[in-house]
């Protein structure tokens, strides 16, 4: 089957937040930000919610047509405000784990190039249809619009990302970042036309599995 990519429409933005939140329920940062096994799924759909719509005015939401995989990009020509009434609205969403998602703000933002870029927030795909090739043809389209556009991109995933974006030509920090124990990130980082490591280089690692990217 053929999978189209074109840009998320603003009625579906709770469908893309529910993508990511499907995708990163199983992961251990997901674990760490919320522990309450109950209320992960709507937490993480509700705060995802708030950067998507933020996505939508200050970069890109792009899907699969069958909405099962999705892409959200922010433009970071220079500083991005943060979204509308964050604090109350992640406040909201969250509840009792609010400081775990402003813990991993944090994070983000102290790993964030000063220079202007492209920084890919989410790369993630319904559990149910990984390994299917959605996660690589939404990175194909991804690159292509780099070259294009001439931009830097940069992003903090899940280890389980590196040989995905490794194929796209992104390139590894060795700054790993633990924002808590147990729970890893990679920075990784693409200049405009890099060439990407073969598939076989790749998928080197043995048995990691294709997840969500932070």
């Amino acid at each position: 089957m053929t999978h189209h990519i074109r840009a998320a429409r603003w009625r579906e933005r709770d469908i893309v937040a529910a993508v990511i939140a499907e995708a990163l329920q199983p992961t251990p940062i997901a674990a760490w930000l919320v522990p309450d096994e109950e209320q992960r799924g709507r937490v993480l759909t509700d705060v995802a919610t708030i950067w998507v719509e933020h996505a939508m005015f200050y970069g890109d939401v792009h899907v699969t047509t069958d909405l099962n995989a999705a892409v959200v990009c922010f433009h970071r020509y220079g500083p991005v405000p943060p979204p509308a009434n964050y604090s109350t609205r992640l406040a909201t969403a969250a509840g009792p784990h609010t400081d775990n998602f402003l813990a991993l703000d944090e994070v983000i933002a102290s790993r964030q190039p000063a220079e202007a870029h492209y920084q890919l927030a989410y790369l993630a795909v319904r559990p149910t249809h990984q390994r299917a090739g959605l996660g690589r043809r939404l990175m194909e389209h991804l690159r292509s619009r780099l070259d294009l556009i001439d931009l830097p991109s940069w992003a903090l995933i899940l280890p389980a990302g590196e040989p995905l974006l490794a194929q796209a030509g992104y390139k590894a920090d060795h700054a790993i970042v633990r924002p808590t124990g147990g729970v890893t990130v990679q920075p990784m980082s693409r200049r405009p036309g890099q060439r990407g490591e073969t598939a076989t280089t790749a998928l080197r690692p043995a048995g990691r599995r294709q997840n969500s990217q932070v």
